[in-house]
């Protein structure tokens, strides 16, 4: 588990790709990053800009992860190349603060990122993003919303589009301010936004049946 409060900044190294003899493709990044690698043991997880992957090398000032083929098509980490700047964060241990909120690295979807500029007569930030429709009812103002790893909280919601406040702090010790308008990012919505549209779900559903008013009395 994470809590969406980026840790440091990393570089993308390398992108390897190697055909196996099955005739399928792995894909290997490599990140440099000042003080995670160290802190790093093989098998160890790690947050790269949002997706809890497992270090499987560490080296001086890196380490490599593997990307399974549903990482690629789920995630922008397929769009990485070398040189591109990634969020890191390590799991939560027991006893850390939760300052952000709970972050499984579990992304659902990628958003469209559509703009980022400085609010007028201030210095915080406007993050504005496409967010695909089968996410739009797990996102509500107010709420919690990871984006690129980031634990964020929605300022409004126009139709599709996602508003958020970004503060200045945010804006330098994160990828944010590396990223283009179009570029894709990964979102992870709240996981208790989750449980609640399964459980509405599953009550609109249900089916009312006769003992069901019994017990309720009529």
């Amino acid at each position: 588990m994470f809590t969406g409060l980026i840790q440091e900044l990393g570089a993308v190294a390398s992108v390897s790709r190697e055909r196996a003899r099955n005739g399928k493709v792995s894909t290997r990044i490599t990140v440099q990053a000042p003080t995670i690698p160290s802190r790093l043991a093989m098998g160890d997880s790690v947050a790269v800009s949002g997706v809890c992957l497992t270090a499987v090398e560490i080296g001086d000032g890196g380490f490599s992860a593997d990307l399974a083929q549903e990482t690629l098509e789920r995630t922008s980490l397929g769009a990485l190349k070398s040189g591109s700047v990634v969020n890191l964060e390590l799991p939560a241990r027991a006893g850390d603060p939760m300052g952000g909120h709970v972050v499984q690295g579990h992304v659902d979807g990628m958003a469209r990122l559509v703009s980022l500029e400085p609010v007028a007569h201030g210095e915080d930030w406007r993050l504005v993003l496409e967010i695909p429709d089968e996410l739009m009812h797990q996102v509500i103002p107010q709420g919690s919303i990871t984006v690129e790893g980031i634990s964020l909280t929605v300022a409004a919601i126009r139709e599709s589009r996602v508003e958020i406040a970004i503060i200045p702090h945010t804006y330098e010790v994160t990828n944010l301010r590396t990223l283009h308008a179009g570029d894709s990012l990964n979102i992870e919505t709240d996981a208790l936004a989750k449980y609640a549209a399964k459980l509405g779900a599953a009550k609109a559903g249900a089916k009312l049946k006769v003992e069901d008013l019994i017990k309720q009395g009529f």
